[in-house]
């Protein structure tokens, strides 16, 4: 049956079924990444672009072709996620522009657009490439146009007889990167692509969507680990969103290609998508707010992603930066972060990733600018989880108690809309801070043991939380008055007898007021015979101190604590992250304990 034209309608069919190509394709694109970074992600970026559009194109009844490409080009800048998603979203930015206002497209108008479409993507990356997704959109286009030009006005076989050279321009990047030809694989994003073309042309073909049983080329490749140390040039892949008016793109792209590499600028005047790979987040944000207002602030760990995939353990272990743990910690045994955002006026930065302590606990500190801080939104957590399903036989994700927090409901949204969602496993630690730490800590010791996710789930639910007691000494309720967290007639009863008020997680998760200290004068060595008189020295301990812009009141508590703790397995000082010090201020000091049985599951907790 020949296909003269394509309208609204018809294009919508016909890319969804090459979207449920890419999706189904999702992990042997993840196996297959290793340029610009072999981070695994390759597949899960484009599955999530992918998504944005397939949700477009089903919420669409436009008629008109022009229109129909508008909201696909909005919803994949709006989706477009890692370095090929932010491509493939200026791609179908080139199309729109190129069929603005045509209600339908024979062939030669469809070739003409695919050459802008292609000229468009390429003008988004700094440095164009061959042997990438941006020599499939060259060869797409000129495969079209020849076959046009050769007298093919049908869609019924223009695609079909373009899949040839296109699968032979896929083969050809295997040698066209030195990465992809030391580890013989082609180009993911490339094959990406190329999977959405199939898709198209089996719809054609068959009448049928594509599966997973469409022939790879290289077969069922085992997971590709790139370069032996396997470690990205840079260490976080950046995107955000600048919005605004008239936005000057060639001025922002000469400023941001000294701050990285692997830049992609996709979008219009009116909305940029911007992905670069830096080790400095926080001035690409800073940089890029001074064009516009941005949104959609992301950063992902390539490092941390990298050394993930080199694992074989069976379970990933998640968690938000509420968890203050040190960042040793979080590298010794692969702990992945959400982080929630901290707002400061009309800016928001990502806790411990941003903003540094220093930062946050002098803006806390000034009081001029309004600060808060918010749970990390669902996609934040359901990014991630992509990720690490893709390499991990099971996801374990420990939350931030949900007695203070929706971090909590936002983890278990995430994972409910996820496809694979029966293999997140999302966790109230019931604990905040550094309690949430240490439960952390023992779920990833559990994950690199070797144990089962239901084991560990066990453990964690038996033995872990109920052995965990977190305690803080806030000095200035200030702060926690300011956040809702504490009633005002409590700071003024506190300033009255010159209290200092002990704040105790309680069994269920929430925080309360469990004593005071009378007088502020030696506050900190009565808050040491505070915690003191909760430890049994015949039981084993797990101990850790944070402090918020508070280092030495912090160590010469745990000095005293270790003096008088005969057995303790493990302890470490950190920095306060933002969940908590929000509310405590500069001078917070938090302590959590954690009882350790001698040699078996049964744990007994501190008072």
């Amino acid at each position: 049956m020949a296909i003269a034209y394509l309208d609204g309608p018809r294009l919508r069919r016909a890319l969804q079924a090459g979207l449920h190509r890419l999706l189904s394709d999702q992990e042997f694109l993840n196996k297959i990444n290793v340029f610009p970074v072999a981070d695994g992600d390759t597949g899960t970026n484009l599955g999530l672009t992918a998504q944005f559009i397939l949700n477009a194109t089903q919420a669409s009844d436009t008629r008109e072709v022009g229109d129909a490409l508008s909201e696909i080009a909005d919803a994949a800048l709006d989706g477009a996620r890692g370095n090929s998603g932010a491509i493939v979203a200026q791609f179908f930015h080139g199309l729109a522009d190129s069929c603005a206002g045509a209600q339908r497209l024979c062939p030669a108008d469809l070739a003409r657009a695919l050459s802008a479409a292609s000229e468009y993507a390429r003008s988004a990356v700094e440095e164009p490439r061959e042997g990438t997704l941006l020599t499939i959109t060259r060869v797409l286009a000129d495969q079209a146009q020849e076959l046009v030009e050769r007298g093919h006005d049908d869609f019924a076989t223009l695609l079909p007889r373009a899949m040839p050279g296109l699968e032979a321009a896929l083969t050809a990047t295997t040698t066209q990167l030195d990465e992809l030809r030391r580890a013989n694989v082609v180009d993911a994003g490339a094959a990406g692509l190329v999977d959405i073309v199939r898709g198209i042309v089996r719809l054609i073909e068959t009448g049928e969507r594509s599966s997973v049983d469409d022939i790879r080329l290289h077969g069922d490749l085992p997971e590709v680990l790139g370069d032996s140390d396997g470690s990205a040039e840079l260490r976080y892949c950046t995107e955000c969103f600048v919005n605004g008016f008239e936005l000057d793109s060639r001025r922002l792209r000469e400023q941001l290609t000294a701050m990285g590499n692997s830049l992609v600028l996709a979008g219009s005047h009116r909305k940029l998508k911007v992905h670069i790979h830096t080790d400095s987040p926080s001035r690409v944000f800073e940089l890029a707010a001074s064009y516009g207002q941005i949104s959609g602030e992301k950063v992902d760990d390539m490092q941390r992603q990298t050394h993930a995939r080199r694992e074989r353990h069976p379970v990933a272990v998640v968690t938000d930066s509420a968890a203050d743990l040190p960042e040793a910690e979080f590298e010794r045994l692969d702990i992945h972060m959400v982080p929630i955002r901290v707002h400061l006026g009309d800016r928001s930065y990502l806790d411990k990733v941003t903003i540094s302590a220093d930062e946050f606990y002098r803006q806390l500190a000034d009081g001029v600018t309004p600060l808060n801080t918010s749970q990390p939104p669902p996609g934040d957590f359901r990014r991630t989880y992509e990720f690490l399903v893709s390499h991990f036989d099971d996801v374990l994700s420990v939350q931030l108690t949900g007695q203070v927090s929706g971090t909590l409901q936002a983890a278990r949204s995430a994972a409910d809309r996820m496809p694979d969602g029966q293999r997140v496993h999302v966790v109230d630690s019931r604990n905040v801070s550094l309690g949430q730490g240490l439960v952390t800590l023992a779920a990833a010791e559990c994950a690199h043991a070797g144990m089962s996710i239901e084991a560990i789930q066990e453990r964690l639910r038996s033995d872990v939380i109920p052995a965990t007691r977190t305690y803080a000494m806030v000095r200035d309720l200030t702060y926690a008055v300011r956040g809702g967290r504490v009633p005002g007639y409590v700071k003024q009863i506190a300033e009255l007898l010159r209290l200092t008020v002990i704040l105790r997680v309680t069994d269920d998760g929430d925080v309360k007021a469990r004593g005071a200290l009378l007088g502020r004068r030696n506050a900190l060595r009565r808050f040491a015979r505070f915690l003191e008189k909760r430890m049994d020295p015949s039981l084993t301990y797990r101990l850790a101190i944070g402090h918020g812009a508070a280092p030495d009141d912090a160590c010469w508590l745990m000095q005293r604590l270790l003096s008088n703790t005969p057995r303790v397995d493990l302890h470490y000082l950190t920095e306060l992250g933002s969940a908590l010090g929000v509310h405590g201020g500069p001078g917070l000091i938090v302590v959590a304990v954690q009882t350790i049985p001698d040699g078996g599951l049964s744990v007994t907790a501190p008072a």
